[in-house]
């Protein structure tokens, strides 16, 4: 009887949903442009000028329509760490939220090893030529190190970015996915990032999503920029993005090295997630098993926001722990988060044969 009284009101909640969001769609000056897309054909990457755009309100989806929305919940992925070990054993209340300074009361606690929607981008350059199979093993330990549950697809980009697997839980399938190595182009890493976090909004089954990113070098073939790329994370309340820059070796130049590392920082510390920046080939194994642990370890932290959803703008938030038995406590979380009344549509893609 609750389940029938549940559909009854999704279905109106729905319906007000759609109607809110028709009123207060942006005008044509303020809406952002297409974001890129991801294929499994092999067919290359669009992506228009200008800046992002939000997802649109409904797409079909075989005979039927799904349809995800909450424009209230704020949800918050948090790592914690006392030096450099995660703290397993907080509570509720010792924990504080502020957003724009103002602070928020929790509605929802959790510390469990929840199943993760992952990413899995891949630089596929020339120059990772003689990194990949390292690169590859390493990834799936990682994979092999999670929750059985969990589900991930491969995307290797140069100067275009491909889906070589879509998602599975199978390691076998992942693997094949990442041994299309053709090493050659540029590196389009933030149109990558962007259409993978697409990808994970529309497609993910999965509500706590990750993308792990390698790559060696900076970006020099997107038609997005690092800011836009950044926003259209936050647009879509998107995955946690963990870096791994192999920026070593006779190839990378120490001005090459120093603009990726820095567009690695900020595309990880924006999402909540981590940049690692390993001395040689030997130490992607154990960032691997430190990024599997970082993603095992989270607490989830859901609140209801004392703004209206109607009022627009980055909402900035701060994340702080305090507990009896612990010391000074770092939390790491996402920066804060662009409210909408919004729809995100699932749209099925074929497996690539």
């Amino acid at each position: 009887m609750r389940l029938c009284h549940y559909a009854v009101f999704a279905l109106l909640f729905a319906g007000a949903t759609l109607a809110l969001a028709a009123q207060q769609a942006p005008s044509a000056a303020q809406a952002p442009a297409t974001a890129p897309s991801l294929t499994v054909d092999r067919d290359p990457v669009r992506t228009p000028d200008g800046e992002l755009p939000a997802p649109p309100a409904l797409r079909k989806l075989g005979e039927g329509y799904i349809l995800h929305a909450d424009v209230e919940e704020v949800d918050l992925n948090c790592t914690v760490l006392q030096g450099k070990e995660p703290v397993p054993d907080l509570k509720k209340e010792d924990f504080e939220v502020l957003e724009d300074g103002v602070p928020q009361t929790l509605i929802s606690f959790l510390h469990s090893d929840l199943p993760v929607s992952i990413a899995l981008v891949v630089d596929n350059s020339g120059s990772m030529s003689s990194k990949r199979r390292s690169v590859n093993k390493s990834t799936l330990d990682l994979i092999q190190a999670s929750n059985p549950q969990d589900e991930a697809f491969v995307v290797n980009f140069s100067d275009e970015a491909f889906i070589d697997q879509d998602f599975t839980s199978d390691v076998n399938k992942l693997r094949e996915g990442l041994s299309h190595i053709e090493a050659r182009g540029g590196t389009a890493l933030y149109d990558a990032v962007a259409a993978s976090a697409d990808k994970l909004a529309s497609d993910a089954r999965h509500p706590k999503q990750v993308l792990i990113l390698i790559t060696d070098g900076e970006d020099n073939a997107s038609t997005l920029s690092r800011d836009q790329t950044i926003r259209r994370v936050q647009q879509l309340s998107g995955p946690v993005i963990y870096s791994i820059g192999l920026l070593f070796g006779d190839d990378v130049s120490h001005s090459e090295a120093k603009e990726a590392r820095k567009a690695l920082e900020m595309l990880s510390t924006e999402t909540g997630g981590m940049a690692f920046f390993p001395k040689n080939i030997e130490e992607i194994d154990q960032i691997a098993a430190e990024v599997a642990q970082d993603i095992r370890s989270q607490y989830l932290l859901g609140y209801h926001s004392t703004k209206p959803t109607t009022e627009p703008g980055f909402r900035r938030v701060e994340v702080t722990a305090k507990a009896r038995h612990h010391g000074k406590l770092n939390v790491r979380t996402r920066t804060g988060y662009y409210p909408a009344a919004r729809v995100v549509t699932q749209n099925a893609l074929p497996e690539r044969h």
